[in-house]
């Protein structure tokens, strides 16, 4: 059925591969293109990666919960595009380092879903080493 739900993560690996590829080979002809090859190494990468986050952040600045209507049209396109960025300088870093980027994510699902088991954080907003001891007292 094409409208069946994907449940298995295989069903969404090769999708997301391929458009991450995708990207990935345009932002490596971009590159190449303006010889700035010797340019995007993985410090300079993350360096890159860490600046577009903090812009991503500016838009958001005092305001109250920062959703799409508080933003307005001229700030929501500010986002997508640094967004766009911080994607970019991710996958370029990863494409220097040979990092599969889908497979690094189900794996960190993974493990924090070890981290923080639904039947004892639901609801709790507090990171995993605050209520691991209590944790070993709950039964």
């Amino acid at each position: 059925m094409a409208n069946e739900k994907m449940n298995n993560v295989d069903d969404f690996q090769q999708p997301a591969m391929d458009a991450l590829n995708g990207i990935r080979d345009r932002l490596r002809g971009f590159a190449a293109e303006r010889q700035w090859e010797a340019f995007h190494t993985p410090k300079n990468l993350a360096s890159a990666l860490m600046v577009e986050a903090a812009e991503l952040l500016e838009p958001f600045q005092w305001l109250q919960q920062g959703t799409k209507a508080e933003l307005g049209e001229d700030q929501y396109m500010a986002v997508r595009h640094e967004m766009a960025d911080v994607l970019s300088y991710l996958v370029m870093l990863a494409d220097k380092l040979e990092v599969d980027l889908i497979s690094a994510t189900h794996e960190k699902i993974a493990l924090n879903a070890l981290k923080y088991p639904v039947d004892k954080v639901q609801g709790d907003a507090r990171k995993y080493s605050a209520y691991q001891g209590d944790m070993h007292n709950k039964t």
